[in-house]
């Protein structure tokens, strides 16, 4: 997958970036920035085109994901991960995902798919990746979500669905809402700040 390493602290992790639709590996990188400086970076750009624009998956229409795609491209991105913690020589056991609508999609179907697969994960504009599926157990995982309470592409009962399905799969989950819509925000990316420099170890 086309991609950007950066190498950072050994002591910290490993940032997984996931953009949102036409966004490319250079996306996140300021978000990065903001959150840990001193984190190494893993920025990916999603391998699907829809209409010129790379997503992480392919969608039936807005909002209505291919599913049989998405475990694809998740299982696709998680053997990503794996090659390049060996190649590129940080801790597998250490990365956390930062991932933007469609890529904190992929980033929520790691956890709806995988245990142990992310050590935490900040998701800005989820949506619940999949529905009546059993989730494995990622306890102690935490998982923020930030989320627009006038969001026209993820409305607020998504959120409300994504807390409550990973909170029963054992997630630690934290929750920061705003009102500007779909978008990222700086105070998003300030609450990512914070909420990050609370986990333990950071």
């Amino acid at each position: 997958m086309k991609h950007i390493f950066k190498e950072g602290l050994k002591s910290k992790p490993t940032f997984l970036l996931l953009h949102g639709t036409g966004g490319t590996e250079q996306d996140l990188l300021p978000l990065a920035d903001i959150i840990d400086q001193e984190a190494s970076v893993l920025s990916v750009r999603g391998n699907v085109s829809e209409n010129g624009m790379p997503r992480f998956f392919k969608r039936l229409a807005e909002g209505v994901f291919d599913l049989e795609d998405l475990k694809f491209r998740t299982e696709e991105l998680h053997n990503f991960i794996d090659k390049a913690a060996k190649d590129y020589g940080f801790d597998r056991e250490n990365v956390i995902a930062i991932g933007y609508s469609n890529g904190a999609n992929i980033a929520g179907s790691l956890l709806f798919h995988y245990s142990n697969v992310l050590k935490a994960a900040i998701l800005h504009h989820p949506m619940v990746p999949i529905r009546n599926k059993e989730l494995p157990d990622v306890s102690n995982v935490p998982v923020l979500i930030t989320a627009g309470d006038n969001d026209p592409i993820c409305p607020p009962q998504e959120t409300n669905d994504l807390e409550k399905l990973l909170k029963e799969a054992g997630a630690s989950i934290d929750v920061y809402w705003h009102s500007q819509g779909h978008q990222l925000t700086q105070d998003e990316a300030q609450a990512a700040k914070q909420w990050y420099e609370k986990l333990k170890g950071y």
